[in-house]
């Protein structure tokens, strides 16, 4: 199918595809088929059974359903086994065009189909498509019969409400994937298994990193004391990256009056993600969903030349989002969270220059946290403000801090904020998943809105160009992917606890807490284990919460001011002085090495 044809018929698409990228559209097109064959299969099991919708996505697809009981694991056997029968009965996808009455005569049953055909413009074609006994509205397209469908898995079972609005309905979602090999669909399922071995929720119990609870609401994230070191160690690297390149560090209230919002535009575009004001001497305040508003009151508080910029201000800053309750994911998706927000304010020749700075901080945080990335600039957006001519040049600028950094780059068409274009650096981690990295955004709409600008040389008040920057962004998230990223095996310079002394008798716990106090005197943290356990389970214990060194003390270690050192990965080292421990361990935390050891560092590449 050449481009073109596929650009005609992604147009209907329920996800989003490249009409340029040939495999991509096919995978949709198959998932979205197996989402109708997986509902066909529902209807049978459960004959009074409403459907929602059933798209594909990333990986898959889904579909909502409105049943008469709660779906179980055996319910999903059930539904699986009837999609292969159903399947190898080569069903043919047949599209029907039919009209609005038409529409509503046949779906009159099931009131999610009825709001959306209510929901459709007037002059909008609607299509309907059979395979077997199961018809729905959909705008497809499809395989042209079910024998073209891959192998497939179904799941899990989740809730969600209709429309993802939680003043509807709740139905039950399950979730499915469909590859066109069964190679592919294992290697699929088996990333997902490591995915749940890597996932933070969990490692962050097993850790004892981080909890949520109910008591204090959900989406607000308790930090545990190893949790906390984690980040407290992130935000100290990255306080003093940013200082050494010429930032300053600025501090905004957590509230802030509705004039700043009104002012920024947030009363009236963001208001659904903000939280209910609070009343003071009657001037409503907000809980602030944003630090830029604050940052352009400190640069304003005092005129400013050509000689001052750029200016370049850098917050850790708290912040909260109203997130729906379905949304909340761990770490990952929160309602408070704390974001590295930096704002630079220079004039318009100085963008290429403050753009490749940050891409320059970008890579070094990077390489620093081990991930790849892959970089995107993300252009115009069908709503946007600003001129052509100003956007193109905006875009050109960050085009130019790329190519002159030799970042390979994709071009996310529209992608771009409304106020102006950005760069986004998405982080790739151990399993080849995006996350939300870098982002480099210029600003045409607060400028204007707040009256932000300078003296220039020609003694005259212009507009400055404002970039938004973020680094890592939320700390809550970053450091959730972190622990993902290692499977909770921080490198030693980040691991809040470096190293576990084991003493194998309560005979050596003496001169255990001598090598303690060592340690302690040089840095490093680590932890006595001086309880009532065997050699084995502590050494078991500290392997669990994956701590970089075990130090073993025994007689002998004890007589010759030595510790036999084992490390997480299971090596063995040997007994070593405590001095030669130190000048092993001191110079790969000073490195921030990623690895413990050659040996690790070998095998890792």
């Amino acid at each position: 199918m050449a481009p073109t044809e596929l650009a005609d018929e992604v147009a209907d698409m329920d996800i989003a595809v490249d009409p340029g990228d040939a495999r991509e559209y096919e995978l949709a097109r198959m998932r979205h088929s197996c989402a109708h064959l997986m509902a066909e299969a529902v209807q049978e099991v459960f004959p009074d059974a409403k459907f929602g919708i059933g798209p594909a996505i990333d990986d898959g697809f889904y579909y909502d359903f409105d049943l008469p009981r709660a779906l179980t694991p055996d319910d999903l056997a059930a539904i699986e086994g009837r999609m292969r029968a159903n399947r190898a009965k080569a069903e043919r996808f047949a599209r029907e065009v039919v009209s609005r009455e038409e529409a509503n005569r046949i779906f009159a049953a099931n009131p999610y189909k009825i709001e959306l055909i209510e929901g459709l413009p007037v002059d909008e074609i609607i299509t309907t498509y059979r395979q077997g006994s199961f018809l729905d509205l959909c705008r497809g397209p499809h395989v042209a019969t079910t024998a073209e469908i891959g192998p497939f898995k179904l799941q899990s079972i989740a809730g969600a409400y209709w429309r993802g609005d939680e003043r509807r309905p709740m139905l039950q979602r399950i979730y499915g994937t469909a590859w066109p090999t069964q190679e592919e669909l294992d290697a699929h399922l088996e990333r997902l298994e490591e995915a749940l071995r890597r996932d933070h929720r969990r490692l962050g119990r097993e850790l004892d990193l981080f909890s949520v609870s109910e008591e204090i609401g959900p989406g607000l994230i308790l930090w545990h004391p190893k949790g906390a070191m984690v980040r407290h160690l992130v935000e100290q690297f990255e306080q003093k990256e940013q200082l050494d390149r010429g930032y300053d560090l600025v501090y905004t209230p957590h509230i802030a009056s509705e004039k700043i919002y009104k002012t920024s535009g947030h009363l009236e575009t963001y208001r659904e993600n903000m939280y209910a004001p609070m009343s003071i001497e009657e001037v409503d305040y907000y809980l602030k969903p944003m630090n830029c508003p604050g940052h352009i009151m400190i640069y304003k508080s005092g005129v400013k030349s050509y000689r001052d910029l750029p200016v370049r201000y850098a917050e850790l800053g708290t912040v909260y989002r109203y997130e729906r309750s379905g949304t909340l994911h761990g770490m990952l998706r929160v309602r408070g969270f704390t974001q590295d927000d930096s704002h630079i304010f220079c004039t318009p020749e100085q963008v290429v220059d403050e753009a490749r700075g940050v891409i320059d901080l970008a890579l070094h945080m990077a390489a620093v946290f081990g991930y790849d990335f892959q970089a995107y600039l993300a252009t115009r957006p069908e709503k946007a403000i600003g001129d052509d001519a100003t956007w193109a040049r905006a875009t050109d600028d960050l085009r130019r801090a790329m190519e002159t950094r030799g970042l390979t780059f994709k071009v996310d068409e529209g992608g771009g904020a409304f106020y102006g274009p950005k760069i986004d650096i998405k982080w790739v981690d151990a399993l080849g998943r995006e996350w939300t990295g870098p982002t480099i955004q210029v600003d045409f709409n607060l400028p204007e809105r707040f009256d932000v600008d300078y003296v220039a040389e020609d003694g005259e008040r212009h507009r400055v160009a404002m970039i938004h920057r973020t680094l890592l962004g939320s700390m809550e998230r970053f450091i959730g992917g972190l622990v993902e990223h290692y499977a909770g095996a921080f490198p030693l310079w980040l691991a809040p606890v470096q190293a576990a002394i084991i003493p194998i008798t309560d005979g050596q716990i003496p001169f255990g807490r001598e090598v303690e106090r060592r340690l302690r005197e040089r840095g490093l943290r680590v932890e006595l284990n001086d309880g009532r356990d065997r050699m084995q389970a502590k050494i078991r214990h500290a392997q669990m919460q994956k701590i970089p060194y075990m130090l073993v003390i025994g007689k002998r270690e004890a007589a010759a001011d030595t510790v036999a050192v084992r490390l997480r990965n299971g090596r063995d080292l040997g007994a070593i002085s405590v001095h030669a421990f130190l000048e092993q361990a001191l110079p790969r935390i000073a490195s921030r090495s990623l690895y413990l050891d050659d040996e690790e560092a070998r095998a890792a590449s």
